[in-house]
C-alpha cells in the first residue's frame, strides 16, 4: 500500500546494493523534495491569518513555520520508512529503496528522524506558547499512520488527519488562538491528501493482497478506491468553498478553485481501473499543480485586498 501520498514516491526503484551515502542518501530517503505538496497550504492559512491580524506579512514567523512543516515532516516519512522496511523490501515497486538496500542504515535514518523533530519543536516553541504545547501532538498521527496499513483498511483517514493538522498549526504560529476557518482549511487538505492516496495505493494491490497489507484498494478494489478518490475530490472542493465563504475571499482565490476543480476533473479522467499507466502523472504532477496553483492564486488575493509585504 502507499505509504507516500504526500510523502512518497511513486515509481519503480532500482533494486541493487548501494553505497552508504550520508546526507545526501537520507534526503533522497525522505524525498525532502515533496515538501511542495504541503507547504502551500500551511502558507494559504498563516499568510491569511496575517491579513486577518494586521495585513502585514511577517517574514520571521513564515520561516519558522517553514522550518515547522519540513522538519515534521521529514521526521514523518524517516519514521514512514524504518517502520515499513520489511514491507518494501517484499514489494517489487519499493524494494530499491535506501534502508531496503542499505544505502541508508536503520541508525543513520533514526538520527535524521531525531534531528528533524527536535528543529520541528524547537521551531514550534519560537513561535508561540500554545504551539510548543500542541507540538507534541502533532508528532503522534505521524507516527500513528506507518502501522494503520497493519490494523485498518483505512490507513489514508490516518494520513489526511496527520495532513489536516498542517494549516491548523500554520495559523496558530500566526495568531496564537484557535481558528474554525482553519481546521476548514486542514480538513480540505485532509480529504485531499486522504484521497489521492487511495489513487496512489492502487498500484500496490496485487504486493498488498499478498502480503497481508490493508487499504481499501486491496480490500475493496481499484474501482472502488477510484469512486472513492472522486467523492475525496468532491468533498474537498466543498471545503474549500466553504473556508472562501467564511474568510470573505476574493476573486481570485475563486479563479484558483475553479482552477482546483478543473485539475480534480483531469486527475480523475486520466486513471482508469483497468489502466495505471498515468497514475504518477494524476499523483505528482497534477497534486502539485494543485497546491501551487491555488497558492498563487490565493496570495494574489490577499495582495489585491491589502496584504503588505
Amino acid at each position: 500500500m502507499s505509504s507516500d501520498a504526500m510523502l512518497g514516491n511513486g515509481s519503480a526503484e532500482p533494486v541493487g546494493p548501494r553505497k552508504r551515502g550520508g546526507v545526501p542518501a537520507f534526503l533522497r530517503l525522505v524525498m525532502i523534495e515533496h515538501s511542495v505538496f504541503a507547504l502551500p497550504f500551511a502558507y494559504i492559512a498563516s499568510l491569511t491569518a496575517m491579513f486577518q491580524t494586521d495585513r502585514r506579512i511577517h517574514w520571521w514567523t513564515l520561516l519558522l513555520v517553514t522550518v515547522c512543516m519540513v522538519g515534521l515532516r521529514t521526521f514523518a516519512m524517516a519514521c514512514n520508512r524504518i517502520i515499513d522496511r520489511e514491507i518494501d523490501a517484499r514489494n517489487p515497486r519499493t524494494a530499491g529503496r535506501e534502508l531496503v538496500t542499505g544505502a541508508v542504515s536503520v541508525r543513520s535514518a533514526w538520527t535524521g528522524a531525531g534531528i528533524a523533530v527536535v528543529v520541528f519543536l524547537g521551531a514550534a516553541a519560537l513561535l508561540n506558547p500554545l504551539c510548543l504545547a500542541l507540538a507534541p501532538l502533532a508528532v503522534v498521527p505521524m507516527v500513528v499512520y506507518p502501522y494503520g496499513k497493519r490494523f485498518t483498511n483505512f490507513p489514508h483517514a490516518i494520513l489526511g488527519l496527520a495532513q489536516a493538522i498542517g494549516p491548523v498549526g500554520a495559523w496558530l504560529a500566526v495568531t496564537g488562538e484557535w481558528s474554525w476557518d482553519a481546521v476548514v482549511l486542514g480538513l480540505a487538505v485532509g480529504v485531499w491528501i486522504g484521497g489521492f492516496d487511495l489513487i496512489f495505493a492502487c498500484q500496490d494491490v496485487q504486493a498488498d493482497r499478498a502480503h497481508g497489507v490493508m487499504s481499501v484498494p486491496a480490500r475493496f478494489g481499484i474501482p472502488a478506491a477510484l469512486w472513492g478518490a472522486r467523492g475525496s475530490a468532491v468533498v474537498t472542493t466543498g471545503l474549500l468553498v466553504w473556508y472562501a465563504l467564511a474568510t470573505g475571499a476574493g476573486v481570485f482565490f475563486w479563479v484558483g478553485l475553479a482552477v482546483v476543480v478543473v485539475a480534480f476533473c483531469y486527475e480523475h479522467t486520466i486513471v482508469k481501473p483497468h489502466d495505471l499507466s498515468r497514475l504518477n502523472r494524476a499523483f505528482f504532477t497534477t497534486n502539485g499543480f494543485i497546491g501551487i496553483s491555488l497558492f498563487v492564486c490565493a496570495l494574489l488575493d490577499l495582495l489585491v485586498r491589502g496584504l503588505a509585504p
